[in-house]
Formats: structure tokens, C-alpha cells, sequence
């Protein structure tokens, strides 16, 4: 089969390379992926691309570990090793994990989700209202905007402000520090860069900041809660009750990070694909309880999040190929959402699919924790922009990270005529 090198980050540039991982999933669904110029911590990696065996190793965390494996010392959901693995939510394994996860849902339960809708629909429509008609005439004749950074980017920005108690006027500081972060154009998988490294520097302390203000001052948000909340269990020491400050860091980087990355990508991907499928749009302004169906779909089809990286415990056979203790294991989610096996034309964009057993947002005891809120905001921000735009068309090339973790759409622009 032809090798793809899936560190070079330049076969992610023009979008998923699906083509390869059709034959993977054909020719060697459990695949050892060789160490090249690369690839993290100058090791190879198996590649898990099936539905069915990237379910089982998400349901299988004691074999497939989230924090460390065999005798690796660390471990983390990214290739390379990461210092967090253990300390961040999606980086721990049981009974850790389920602790700190049963104490962070406390602040964001499906009630809490919920009764934030009719604020997140007010937010929506005046984010519309500031694109306005996209030219900047004033007429009211139509226009033209950067879909991912007026619109897309900015309803899960300032929901998760919203959660975290951050100023509104700071959501745009954050949010740039966390792409700076993430951003690849000019460096490697694992590898950093004096931009990367003062933005990150820049959000952690002014997590740091905050979660101090809030320890002190508790108000009425996400983060004061979990921050005085204590942890249960006989097994816990006194001072083990409460979240340390270091804890708290990681839980406010991967909360704002993932609320402000990840949902965003599936709004964009969502408004692309019903932009390219013209009936699809129609049925969804026509038939309003499509919404249902269609947001799983919208985030079957753009899975933002396309791979979590394991670490095996111990020696493991699949398909008859032999994992051992201490491989790093990567289950390709976006690949096992277009499983021939499991999804019936599994490249057709379909609104109506259903049933959809989807892993856009995981699987099993580490399934996505904002998953309710990103479902909604997908929602609202689509219902608004379909009933407030017509004619909505492309109006040039999409533009893709190049990254082969968090990916999807960096530009969209389209046009667009008001309702």
C-alpha cells in the first residue's frame, strides 16, 4: 500500500487525506506507522482506522491508556509525551478521571446547557448583526464575510467566557493566544516556536489570574464552581479533596481550548456542506426537527478532533498484529466516521442519517464533557444564520489548518444576500 507520512503536516494542508485512510481501513486497519523525520520523540505509532476497533480501544482505557503505558513515564492524548499526562482531564485515567470528571460536571450539567439558549440565541443574532450585510455599504444588498472568523469562531468564544466568568472583552485576546498556540504553519508536529510558547504563557497566566480572583471571590459561574468544590471518595486524603491550583490550570486550558477550537470547525464544516448539498439546505429551513439528526451528522462529517492518541499497558493482539506494552496507539476518529461498515455512503452528507454511532465526540468514560453545549451552539448559530442569510454561496477556495490533530476550516468566505 502507499505509505502516508501522517506527521508531515503539509498532507493535511488541502484537508483530510481520506483516500489513505479508505485503504487502511481496507488493507491494514491496524497499521504500525514508522518513525520518519517527523514524528514526536523519534518513535513510530500504531494507527487504528476502523469504527469498530477504535470503539473497543475507547472502551478498553485499561489497556488503552489516556495517561501513561507499560513503562512509559508519560503518556497524553497528543503523539508526542506529554508533562500534563496524569494532571489534565482527557489526559487521566480511572479512578482519577472519574473523580475530577463527576466534580467538573457539577458545572455544567444538561440543565445548566440548557437554560443557556436563550442567551446564546441573543448572542448569535448580534453576532449576525455586526457582519450586517458584509460589504460595509449599508445597503442591505448583500455582502460577503470570512464565515470562520466573524461568524463560526465567535458563539463558542464567548459561550465558554460565559462558563469561565472571562470579560467579554478579553474573548478575543484568548482566543488569539490559543490559535497562536496551535497554530502549524511554520513548525512540526511536537515542535514549538517563540510565538507558540509566549501565547501559551500568556493564557496560563491569565488562567492563573483568574482562577486566584475566583478562589478568593467566587461568582456565579462554571469556573468558581468547580474551584470550591471538594472531591468525594473515602480514598481521598484531606488535602486531595479540592482540585489543586495546577489541576485547575489544566481544566481551564482544555475547557476553553476545546470550547473555543473545536466547535467552531463544526460550525464552518456544517455551513460548507450545506452550502454544497443546496437541497439538504432547504429541507433543513423547511423541516425544523431535522436539527436533530442534522448536527450529529454536521459533526460525524467535520470531526474537529481526529485522532486521540493511547498507550498500551500490556501486550495486545489486534487483527493479529501485536501491540506491545508501552506502544503509543492512535485511534483515528474522523477515519472511523467514514467507515464503510458501520455508515451507508459514509462521503454523502446526509441531514437525515439515522442512526449515526458517530465518534466525533468520543467514546466511553472519556466522551467529549461539553458535547450537549457544542450540539446546541452548532444548532442555534445554524437556525440564525439560515433564517437571517439567503443565497448563501462560497465565494472562494476554503482555506484548512494544517495540523493532523484539531483540524478543520480556517477561512471559509461566502456570500450572502439578508432574509
Amino acid at each position: 500500500m502507499v505509505f502516508i507520512d501522517l506527521c508531515d503536516l503539509d498532507n493535511f494542508r488541502d484537508g483530510f487525506p481520506h483516500d489513505s485512510f479508505t485503504r487502511l481501513r481496507a488493507e491494514a486497519p491496524v497499521w504500525w506507522h514508522p518513525p520518519t523525520r517527523y514524528t514526536p520523540d523519534g518513535e513510530g505509532f500504531w494507527v487504528l482506522s476502523r469504527h469498530a476497533d477504535v470503539v473497543a480501544a475507547f472502551k478498553d482505557p485499561t489497556t488503552f491508556s489516556s495517561d501513561t503505558g507499560g513503562t512509559r513515564p508519560q503518556g497524553g492524548t497528543f503523539l508526542a509525551d506529554l508533562p500534563m499526562a496524569g494532571k489534565m482531564l482527557n489526559m487521566m485515567d480511572d479512578p482519577r478521571h472519574k473523580r475530577i470528571r463527576n466534580l467538573v460536571n457539577r458545572g455544567l450539567t444538561p440543565r445548566v446547557v440548557e437554560d443557556l439558549e436563550p442567551e446564546l440565541r441573543r448572542r448569535a443574532r448580534a453576532i449576525l448583526a455586526d457582519v450586517g450585510d458584509g460589504d460595509g455599504d449599508g445597503d442591505g444588498d448583500g455582502g460577503r464575510c470570512d464565515f470562520v472568523t466573524q461568524v463560526a469562531r465567535e458563539l463558542p468564544l464567548q459561550a465558554i467566557c460565559m462558563l469561565l466568568g472571562v470579560p467579554q472583552d478579553m474573548r478575543n485576546a484568548l482566543c488569539d493566544w490559543v490559535d497562536v498556540g496551535f497554530e502549524h504553519n511554520t513548525r512540526a508536529v511536537g515542535e514549538t516556536s517563540d510565538a507558540s510558547r509566549e501565547a501559551s504563557a500568556r493564557l496560563a497566566a491569565y488562567a492563573t489570574k483568574q482562577i486566584a480572583e475566583k478562589r478568593e471571590r467566587p461568582q456565579d459561574d462554571m469556573l468558581s464552581i468547580v474551584i470550591h468544590a471538594r472531591l468525594e471518595g473515602a480514598e481521598i486524603a484531606d488535602e486531595e479533596s479540592a482540585l489543586r491550583d495546577d489541576e485547575l490550570l489544566y481544566f481551564y486550558l482544555l475547557l476553553f481550548t476545546a470550547g473555543a477550537e473545536t466547535t467552531r470547525k463544526a460550525i464552518a464544516g456544517g455551513l460548507m456542506e450545506l452550502v454544497q448539498t443546496p437541497e439538504q439546505l432547504v429541507a433543513l429551513r423547511e423541516e425544523p426537527d431535522l436539527y436533530r439528526t442534522a448536527v450529529d451528522e454536521i459533526v460525524r462529517f467535520t470531526t474537529s478532533s481526529v485522532y486521540k492518541r493511547r498507550t498500551a499497558t500490556r501486550d495486545v493482539e489486534v487483527h493479529g498484529e501485536k501491540i506491545r506494552a508501552g506502544d503509543k496507539v492512535t485511534l483515528w476518529e474522523m477515519s472511523a466516521n467514514r467507515d464503510e461498515d458501520v455508515f451507508d455512503d459514509p462521503f454523502r452528507f446526509d441531514i437525515r442519517r439515522d442512526p449515526n454511532p458517530h465518534v466525533g465526540f468520543g467514546w466511553g468514560v472519556h466522551r467529549c464533557l461539553g458535547a450537549h453545549l457544542a450540539k446546541l451552539e452548532i444548532r442555534i448559530m445554524l437556525e440564525e444564520v439560515l433564517a437571517h442569510w439567503d443565497d448563501i454561496a462560497l465565494a472562494g477556495d476554503p482555506e484548512w489548518t494544517r495540523d493532523n490533530r484539531l483540524f478543520g476550516l480556517k477561512h471559509l468566505p461566502v456570500t450572502f444576500s439578508p432574509r
